[in-house]
Order: structure tokens, then C-alpha cells, then sequence
């Protein structure tokens, strides 16, 4: 039987969804929902996405949706998919889960009383040597972890007439380039790694103080930076780097950047465990690096046949044909909709899943790193998903 969907946020991520969806076969796509009928009209034709809803509650109103794609800006998260989980809808949202961490918890919280699908799309966990890594530490083939590092590096804001809603603290949250991609780097360290980071100690900064920004904003990764506009002060990061504790004792670092010049999607992840070590990079994802002691050096290039069981199913083509960023994305919402047919039970959830918890969680180690610079550079604990939220202090 055949799943309705319906996506609220027709911009850059959205066509990627829907290539995800009808890659499936078993999805139909049901109509979009933007923030202006006339425009979502007219995108809803490009993209040959079904029907154009005036708003979001229209589109969650409709019976023949049963799972919603949220790809709204990062300040609409929590609006989106809280209205969805009440009208009855399974959930597929982009990180972050939500603009704050109080609104990651309220969703957190929400999705663990609907006994629905709350999937966030940490679409990194979906290639497949990053579930051969992942089994490769928990069978202990490296020993015991003992140092996490790597980094995620971008320069499509390396010039200051590049501008983005994810610029803006009302639009994207407090963070910039750590909760944007810093997440994607913290949950793969995490779900490679099996560890969880416990404390963090944090050096922001922002090289661009100053960007001009147009009336509208530009697209993410479009290419050219938009012409001149009004001056805007810059109060997120672009720039950080992060020392990191783990609850199995092992240390770990990381640095993220949007303004480095040569650096499109570079993200890498190393383990270094006491045995052996081993190394995955995103622009070269078919290859995994074994470092070795006492022999030579290793790369395992992506082959089902040479892989563990749970990492083979996710490789759909043999050796020798590459599988990149569209696969793994294929791989995290085809795990979502497997889960929902499943009956979205927690026992049902595949393993690899990212879910609202995962979301709830990875926003405080986002926060734990943002209360870390703004006390100085000291070192801060990521808080117990589980713990009483802290009460707000009173101004004055």
C-alpha cells in the first residue's frame, strides 16, 4: 500500500526529498505547502510535486497525507512539526530539530506520547562505510576508542556579499556553522563512535563580521555570491573549534568553518582507538582508511561483498559503482518509511534511524558548546536529555 506525503518548505532541500520519495516507489507524493500560495503554485509545477496548499495546516488537514517532510527554516521547525504529531502525521524533519533547545525538548517530548514516526535527517549516517565504521568499532577491530576527531569545512560564505537566512539569529537560531553542520559532525561522531559527548570546550568565532545582504536571501551552495545590498552586523559563528570529552573516556576534536576557501562539503571523521584506527571522508565516501600499527596501512573500498552484514544492506551497487550523498540520503528516508510501515514501534526503529531523541540530544551538545564560549573558553557538560529543564532566570 502506498504512503501519502506531503512536504512544508519548498526551497533548496525539498527537490531532494521528493527524488528520495520516488526512488522508493511505493510513496505518493501528494502535494507541497509554502508560505505564499502563488509562489508554492508555481514550484509545486516545477518540481511536479502534486498539489500547492495555501499554508501547512491546510496540507495537514488533508487525509491523504499521512507523513510530513519539514524543510521550513530552522525557526519554523518546532510549529510545523508539533501541528503535525497533533493532526495525527508521521514526521521526517531537517536538522536541527528545532531553533532552540527548549523547542527541541518540547518536540523531543511530544513525539514520545504520539506513537508516530519522528525521524531527523542526519542523512550522513545513511552511506554505507559509515555503517561498516560504525560496525567495525562496536565489534572492537580497533580496540578501544581513545581520541574522536575530524572536521567539517565549507566556503560558500567565504565572501562577504554572501548572505543566508541561516545568518540571521531570529531565522536560524543562535548558532550558525555549528548548528548547521557542527550537528551533522556531532551525530556521526556519536553513532560512528557509540559514545556519547559529555563535555565540551569551545572557541567561536566569526571571520565576516559584516556581510551585505539583499532583500532576498540566496541559496545555500548556489555558486556566486549576490550583489551588493544592506550592511548587516554578523553575531554567529562562521568559524569554531570544539575539544570534546566522551562518556568511554575517549577525547576528541573537532573544527567546523563556512568561510574556508577550497572547502566545498568536507566533512571527515577519524577514530583512533587503541588496535588500529580508522578514517571516512564525505567527498571521497567509497573509500575507508584503516591505519595500522604494526602493518601497512589499509583503504577498503566500498564492496557489499567485503562488508558487515548490517552496513551491506545499505550498499545498492556493486563494487566499482560509486554510491555518494543522494544514496545515503535514499538510505536514511528509506529506513523512515520502514519504520513507519513497521508500525513505528521503538522496537521496529532501524538501527541507524535518527530520530526526535537524537535531535533533542544533539541541540545540547549544540548549546553545551555556544554556553562554553560565552563563559570564556571553559569546559561545560552536555545536560542529560532526561534531566528537569533548567528554570529561566528572571531579568532585573
Amino acid at each position: 500500500m502506498s504512503l501519502g506525503m506531503g512536504l512544508v518548505g519548498p526551497g533548496f532541500i525539498a527537490a531532494h526529498h521528493l527524488d528520495v520519495v520516488r526512488r522508493l516507489g511505493d510513496v505518493d507524493i501528494v502535494g507541497i505547502a509554502g508560505s505564499r500560495l502563488e509562489s508554492t503554485t508555481k514550484r509545486a509545477r516545477e518540481l511536479n510535486a502534486g498539489k500547492a496548499y495555501a499554508d501547512y495546516r491546510e496540507l495537514l488537514a488533508d487525509p491523504a497525507v499521512q507523513v510530513v517532510h519539514n524543510t521550513t527554516p530552522n525557526h519554523l521547525h518546532r510549529d510545523v512539526s508539533l501541528a503535525a504529531l497533533r493532526a495525527g502525521k508521521h514526521v521526517i524533519s531537517d536538522k536541527p530539530l528545532a531553533a532552540t533547545m527548549q523547542e527541541a525538548r518540547e518536540l523531543y517530548e511530544a513525539a514520545r506520547e504520539a506513537n508516530l514516526a519522528h525521524v531527523v535527517t542526519f542523512n550522513y549516517r545513511g552511506y554505507p562505510l559509515v555503517q561498516q565504521a560504525r560496525a567495525m568499532v562496536a565489534d572492537k577491530a580497533i580496540g578501544k576508542p581513545v581520541f574522536v576527531h575530524g572536521c567539517y569545512l565549507q566556503d560558500w560564505l567565504t565572501d562577504e556579499r554572501a548572505y543566508s537566512w541561516r545568518l540571521d539569529p531570529r531565522l536560524g537560531g543562535a548558532s550558525s556553522a555549528l548548528g548547521d553542520i557542527g550537528s551533522h559532525w556531532c551525530d556521526l561522531a556519536e553513532h560512528v563512535t557509540g559514545a556519547r559527548i559529555i563535555a565540551v570546550l569551545a572557541d567561536l568565532h566569526t571571520v565576516v563580521p559584516v556581510r551585505e545582504a539583499p532583500d532576498a536571501s540566496a541559496k545555500a551552495f548556489s555558486g556566486s555570491a549576490t550583489r551588493s545590498g544592506k550592511r548587516r552586523k554578523i553575531t554567529s559563528e562562521d568559524l569554531a573549534s570544539v575539544l570534546l570529552r566522551f562518556d568511554n573516556g575517549a577525547r576528541g576534536c573537532v573544527t567546523v568553518g563556512q568561510v574556508l576557501p577550497g572547502h566545498k562539503n568536507d566533512l571527515r571523521l577519524e577514530v583512533n582507538g587503541r588496535e588500529g584506527s580508522l578514517a571516512w571522508r564525505q567527498e571521497q565516501p567509497n573509500e575507508l582508511w584503516l591505519g595500522h600499527h604494526d602493518k601497512a596501512n589499509q583503504v577498503l573500498t566500498r564492496d557489499p561483498a567485503l562488508m558487515e552484514p548490517g552496513a551491506r544492506a545499505y550498499a545498492h551497487l556493486p563494487a566499482g559503482h560509486p554510491e555518494a550523498w543522494a544514496d545515503a540520503f535514499r538510505n536514511v528516508i528509506a529506513d523512515a518509511y520502514a519504520w513507519i510501515r513497521a508500525g513505528a514501534t521503538a522496537k521496529g526503529k532501524p538501527l541507524a534511524l535518527p530520530t526526535f531523541a537524537d535531535g533533542y540530544r544533539n541541540s545540547l551538545v549544540v548549546d553545551a558548546m555556544l554556553r562554553s564560549h560565552a563563559a570564556g573558553g571553559a569546559w561545560q557538560p552536555v545536560e542529560d536529555p532526561l534531566a528537569p529543564t533548567r528554570p529561566t532566570r528572571k531579568r532585573g
